[in-house]
């Protein structure tokens, strides 16, 4: 029988074995890593309302933005890649934190913190697709309308939720599909931009960066262009379920990045070559367009009707990244609580589908309680909880680029590439990302940074670091109850259970 091709990519037609935490074994090859990484990263929809403030910033600078925001990403990638061939665990920066620096900055940066960031991300990704499916059916008063919009994000969560708790193989064939269309839509923009009458020769200066006039614009756009890279991790998550677990997931985490680098820098480069950086009309430095770029330019460089295609593409853009972050999160639970750092509960697995039933429940309850709350309190609130997760993401993926340099300290002297690989490139990485921190924390004290403020201190600041604080409080809370996992940090994987189907 002839063996289907997407099913062999994705690793489905060989036989499922089951690991220590109860997950199916051998679900996931190289293209669905590859595209459970894009995917995360919501391509069309992270560029559609970022780049406009890039150019706000640097002007036709904006794809030296993009060049060196990825920098610190790409450097990050490759600690994550010698971690998980070290330890392939699906806690990833978790499980390596804690083995390099001990319980309890494992607990917290690397597992309260990105979990954090991501279940934010989750209400503003359900929110988006929400919003813009609403318009695709030409209901554009009910776009605007805040409890129609949280209706409608629910049942999209809903649908997440139970694609992801049916299992990776749905998941993959879905995200095939989601990644594929943003892709398309991307590189026909691109093309038709190029195309246009009256578009300019894009010149290799918008790549030099040493032309941006200072280090506030350089620090502003660099940080802003690190959200557009957020996410590509969530398919380490998966290395337990992975061919080769302890390869392939790092592979595909450094082909994802350089994936999205060549999209982000093919799309930037048409955008500006067609619309300009001016602050006027369809400029892409008019604040008007700022919010949805994409959507601005669809119009005059597709036309009305393969403009929608645009809109498609952010749609599925956001309910992508919305499944993967279901996939992702509850497996770092799972993880949390095999090790004993987390209830029990959440070791779950179901007996069928082999996901963490507990887990993935959890969190699409969770994810639709706070979105009901931020919704409900203020849209400036969600607004500015979005804004924060810049802060949140700096942080982990700093401290993680550390913990390679330290967990491996005692190879650096055996090889060049260790020396390079596990030490040098990494250790930039998180020098980079802890200064992105320092940097932002710093903007973000601002009462005028972002919407909301209290007391002359700015609303994000406190969201971002409030977050932080609050996750140091339930960790000394849970610490009484999770006594041997704080001891040492090196408690053995619970047995999982199973629920009944």
């Amino acid at each position: 029988m002839a063996t289907n091709p997407i099913e062999a990519a994705a690793g489905l037609d060989a036989p499922p074995t089951h690991t220590e935490k109860g997950l199916r074994g051998n679900t996931v090859g190289l293209l669905a890593a590859v595209t459970l990484g894009l995917s995360s990263v919501a391509p069309a929809y992270s560029l559609a309302v970022s780049l406009g403030f890039v150019v706000m910033v640097v002007g036709n600078l904006a794809p030296a933005a993009l060049l060196l925001g990825f920098v610190p990403i790409l450097l990050t990638a490759f600690a994550f890649r010698e971690l998980n061939r070290e330890m392939p665990d699906c806690g990833t920066t978790f499980v390596w934190t804690t083995r390099a620096f001990g319980p309890l900055p494992g607990w917290l940066s690397g597992g309260w913190v990105p979990q954090i960031a991501t279940l934010i991300a989750m209400t503003a990704l359900s929110r988006v697709g929400a919003t813009y499916l609403l318009d695709l059916f030409g209901l554009d008063s009910l776009a605007t309308n805040d409890i129609a919009v949280l209706i409608t994000a629910v049942l999209i969560l809903a649908t997440v939720t139970t694609v992801a708790y049916r299992g990776l193989q749905l998941a993959a064939s879905v995200q095939y599909v989601l990644v594929g269309i943003q892709f398309v839509a991307l590189l026909g923009f691109g093309i038709a931009a190029f195309a246009r009458h009256g578009a300019s020769a894009p010149s290799l200066s918008w790549l030099n960066p040493f032309t941006m006039g200072g280090l506030g614009p350089f620090a502003e756009a660099v940080l802003l262009c690190l959200f557009i890279y957020w996410g590509w991790d969530a398919l380490i998550t998966v290395n337990e379920e992975t061919q080769d677990g302890d390869r392939i997931p790092g592979k595909a985490a450094v082909i994802s990045t350089l994936v999205l680098l060549g999209s982000y820098l093919f799309t930037a480069f048409a955008a500006i070559s067609f619309a300009g950086t001016g602050t006027e009309g369809l400029g892409l430095g008019n604040a008007d367009n700022a919010a949805d770029v994409l959507a601005a330019l669809g119009t005059p460089v597709l036309g009305s009707a393969l403009a929608t295609v645009v809109k498609i593409a952010i749609c599925v853009s956001a309910v992508s990244a919305l499944l993967t972050c279901m996939i992702a999160s509850p497996r770092t639970t799972l993880s949390m609580s095999s090790h004993g750092a987390l209830p029990k509960a959440f070791t779950k697995i179901h007996p069928v589908y082999g996901t963490p039933a507990f887990g993935t429940l959890f969190y699409g309850i969770f994810a639709t309680a706070l979105l009901a709350l931020l919704t409900l309190v203020s849209r400036n609130f969600l607004g500015d909880a979005i804004l924060s997760i810049g802060l949140l993401i700096a942080l982990y993926y700093g401290v993680t680029g550390f913990a390679c340099v330290w967990f491996f300290r005692n190879q650096l002297r055996g090889s060049i590439r260790d020396l390079l690989l596990k030490g040098v490139l990494p250790a930039t990485g998180g020098v980079l990302m802890l200064a992105a921190f320092a940097r932002s924390a710093h903007d973000m004290l601002d009462p005028a940074y972002g919407v909301t403020s209290f007391h002359g201190v700015g609303g994000v600041f406190l969201l971002g670091i409030g977050s932080i604080v609050v996750g140091a409080v339930v960790m000394l809370i849970v610490r009484a109850r999770f006594r041997p996992f704080f001891r040492d940090g090196r408690t053995a994987v619970v047995a999982p259970t199973s629920i009944e189907a």
